[in-house]
């Protein structure tokens, strides 16, 4: 393995976390209305289950998603329950005035956590990823090293994204349009959720 493929593998990182999908929502959302903090603890929580997908990917899971169809069905399923549970959650309190709710910082972490674990897809594209850039015969010291790159940069792409959207104007200008912000990221994240299904059953 050489810096080359390292570089490209971060390339491509960005560009996936730069593109719109749960996480990427998630993180927005909890960074504007929960401050740097939970904007924060949020993208540790993606980043250290995003890690984990890449990490079970070079551990050859995907072979155990070919081998047993069904356990990426189950894996499929509970993801997009959970995505529906919280687009139900930020929908029905989207009226709610943010200082009457529960700080979001308790539940940051795990919800970054559980917003990744719910889109199997990650350990598909991570095995893609790795396919295509890494050499074969990587050694358990290569595959660590890969890991760590992983959570590194999702993290300080994480931070650095708290730290922006986390600013008073930006927090202002949320809320001032909470009830319809919310609205909206509950919408996305039900469509995403009922894609899931859809795939599912297709």
């Amino acid at each position: 393995m050489e810096l080359a493929h390292l570089v490209a593998f971060n390339l491509t990182l960005l560009a996936a976390l730069a593109s719109p999908g749960p996480a990427m929502l998630l993180s927005i959302r909890m960074s504007i209305s929960g401050g740097f903090r939970a904007g924060a603890a949020t993208g540790l929580g993606l980043a250290t289950m995003a890690a984990s997908w890449t990490t079970l990917a070079l551990l050859g899971l995907t072979g155990l998603f070919q081998l047993v169809p069904w356990a990426y069905g189950v894996m499929k399923l509970v993801g997009a329950v959970y995505l529906l549970w919280l687009a139900w959650g930020i929908w029905r309190d989207a009226a709610t005035p943010l200082d009457t709710e529960t700080a979001p910082v308790k539940r940051a972490f795990l919800g970054g956590l559980l917003v990744n674990l719910a889109n199997p897809k990650s350990v598909l594209f991570a095995s893609a990823v790795l396919l295509v850039i890494f050499p074969a015969g990587l050694t358990l010291t290569e595959k660590s090293l890969i890991v760590a790159n992983h959570l590194a940069v999702e993290l300080i792409a994480y931070t650095g994204f708290a730290a922006l959207l986390s600013t008073p104007p930006a927090r202002a200008a949320y809320l001032r349009a909470k009830s319809g912000l919310d609205r909206a990221a509950a919408t996305v994240l039900g469509a995403l959720g009922l894609r899931l299904l859809w795939e599912r059953s297709a």
